[in-house]
């Protein structure tokens, strides 16, 4: 049963793929008399079914889902219900993905190693209209505007889509096909083509070349 929102208690939506991050955040949610969680779900698909149902005041959203990327769910949430308030919860803590989620639509941005307290005052932060991002976050985003013109031609953030930016990644991590098909939970044949596109767009010859590529890529912005 849907918990009608108040002013009193606003209704939050879970989406991560992992039920202890979801169990974490339902337990620090309901602790607060400030917010009801409403519902959860582990995948893109069950998340915009829930979140149309519920219809809550905010999602919290992972940004690596079962069957989609965050990014295209907060895309999808906002160009349905456009007022809706949207927090990424991520592990990644580079500002690359973090712009990407606030250019779809996000309204804040925590990585996972913040303290609860921080994810509360982002909730609130949010909820009030106002756009919150961890400091780690803010400072390299205040760097990287200040060089962006410099930057762009050049970064295959820029170049890349969100789906093809998070399947190069995974290379730079030192993943293969297999354990980046199984960890995005699609085809073999599906990474092979977002690679070949990777390829293309980067301008790389080979297979090697686009490892390389991504190694020196995932080494350089997390040194930033």
């Amino acid at each position: 049963m849907t918990i009608a929102s108040s002013g009193l208690s606003k209704q939050v939506f879970l989406v991560d793929d992992h039920p202890l991050v979801r169990e974490w955040l339902r337990n620090l949610l309901n602790e607060q008399a400030d917010f009801t969680v409403c519902g959860e779900a582990a995948s893109a698909s069950e998340a915009m079914a829930g979140i149309l149902e519920k219809k809550p005041d905010v999602a919290i959203v992972d940004l690596s889902l079962k069957d989609s990327s965050g990014i295209e769910l907060i895309k999808n949430i906002k160009q349905t219900i456009p007022a809706m308030r949207i927090l990424v919860l991520s592990m990644h803590e580079d500002s690359h993905y973090a712009q990407r989620a606030l250019r779809a639509g996000a309204n804040g941005y925590v990585i996972k190693r913040e303290t609860t307290g921080k994810v509360v005052e982002a909730l609130r932060q949010v909820l009030a209209g106002k756009t919150y991002m961890s400091q780690e976050i803010a400072q390299e985003l205040a760097t990287y505007s200040v060089n962006w013109k410099t930057m762009a031609d050049n970064s295959p953030a820029e170049r890349l889509s969100d789906r093809e930016l998070e399947v190069f990644d995974l290379l730079g991590q030192g993943r293969g096909t297999r354990l980046i098909s199984e960890q995005l939970q699609v085809s073999a044949k599906t990474v092979q083509a977002y690679c070949a596109r990777i390829k293309e767009k980067l301008n790389l010859e080979s297979a090697g070349e686009l490892m390389r590529e991504a190694v020196r890529w995932h080494e350089s912005k997390n040194r930033h």
